[in-house]
């Protein structure tokens, strides 16, 4: 007669792409809260001394509120990726995550459209380097999110379609840039 141990528990998850995540974005939260703090306070000194916007440049809102719908609708179809990846759908991820990608482009378009609508000179004016500073932050982090995209895709279409981890922590990373860029749209676009 053998004895035999009964088998361990299974570990627990370590998820280190969700916490990697995590952490990546409460960085750029610090950052987006230190420019946008940094544009407070030198809008506010000038607005002290007499000085506006320049008034030859004309932000397009429409564009900038488009914008801001079209971030959180990002959010809602990266949610659908978790919960497509977490019931092991194929169709549904692939195409989540096209969507996402295709609205985050969508998002791009509509930043340069109001680059190209303004044409406002860099070095014209200290408010000309902010506006592009904290605009082309925004940027970089959407250019970000795409790439973030194309990896979620490649892993979980690509055979692991049972690890809904990364899908979890895609979704993550797109709160936060919906959660920067609504900061950043009060800041630049609407207080001016």
């Amino acid at each position: 007669m053998t004895l035999a141990l009964p088998a361990a528990p299974a570990p627990a998850p370590r998820r280190q792409i969700f916490v990697g995540t995590a952490l990546a974005c409460a960085a750029g939260a610090m950052l987006i809260g230190g420019m946008s703090g940094i544009w407070l306070i030198i809008r506010g000194r000038a607005v002290d001394n007499g000085e506006r916007f320049p008034v030859d440049f004309v932000i397009p809102e429409v564009a900038s509120n488009v914008m801001l719908m079209t971030i959180f609708g990002v959010c809602f179809f990266a949610q659908w990726t978790v919960w497509a990846a977490r019931r092991r759908d194929r169709t549904h991820t692939g195409l989540s995550l096209f969507v996402v990608a295709i609205m985050a482009i969508a998002f791009i378009n509509a930043q340069a459209f109001i680059y190209y609508t303004m044409a406002m000179p860099i070095a014209e004016t200290g408010y000309a380097g902010m506006f592009y500073a904290m605009t082309g932050t925004i940027l970089a982090l959407v250019v970000i999110g795409i790439a973030f995209t194309a990896v979620t895709a490649f892993r979980s279409l690509g055979g692991r379609l049972r690890d809904s981890e990364i899908a979890s922590a895609h979704a993550l990373y797109w709160y936060f840039v919906a959660v920067a860029y609504a900061v950043v749209w009060f800041v630049v676009y609407v207080t001016k």
